[in-house]
């Protein structure tokens, strides 16, 4: 299969399209580069498709936001990640819906939903809407795409890249593990929590 994997250079990105190339034809889409996306720009993601042509598998492991604090932060600093993450993960799957090859998949990333950790107010709000959107445009889509999505919560390498305990976290080898397993299941309108 040809597969696109947006966000190819990070944690999880990397990882992922590595243990794809063994099998697959990957295309790694960073936001620069040879190939590149920008999730928060929708031409960007209608020049990807332009760009890479006849696809079976888009995978999205990009987007980003903060901590950010309810009452504390700025509004661009508590806003940042609803034009990447959110609403171009959004624009991805519509423009998939047109250009990935019958029977193909789109998978994209949400995240835990986190009701106990300060600063993820907004996270939790893209994670759950993300989450909701996922089981209703399954049903919309065209010709047997299937579309689901992974939701990791956070990775062990990034909390110890934080100074944190990454046991509290899933290893990245777990979360890759999930997004392989969406690859030839029938799956469609889930989310998988690894």
């Amino acid at each position: 299969m040809r597969i696109v994997v947006i966000g190819a250079t990070g944690t999880i990105g990397a990882a992922l399209a590595d243990a794809l190339a063994a099998d697959h034809d990957v295309v790694r889409a960073p936001r620069r580069g040879a190939v590149q996306v920008d999730l928060a720009d929708p031409k960007s993601i209608q020049a990807l498709f332009a760009t890479v042509g006849d696809v079976d598998g888009v995978i999205a492991v990009a987007g980003s936001g903060r901590l950010a604090g309810l009452a504390d932060s700025s509004d661009v600093e508590y806003f940042t990640g609803l034009d990447s993450k959110y609403l171009g993960q959004i624009h991805l799957v519509r423009q998939a819906a047109r250009r990935v090859n019958d029977g193909g998949f789109v998978t994209i990333t949400s995240g835990v939903v986190p009701s106990s950790e300060a600063g993820l107010s907004f996270a939790a709000a893209v994670n759950s809407g993300l989450d909701g959107f996922v089981p209703a445009a399954a049903v919309e889509m065209p010709r047997g795409i299937r579309v689901n999505s992974v939701s990791p919560g956070w990775i062990s390498e990034t909390l110890e890249s934080m100074g944190r305990d990454g046991a509290a976290g899933t290893p990245v080898s777990k979360v890759v593990a999930a997004y392989l397993g969406l690859i030839d299941a029938t799956t469609t309108g889930r989310v998988i929590r690894p």
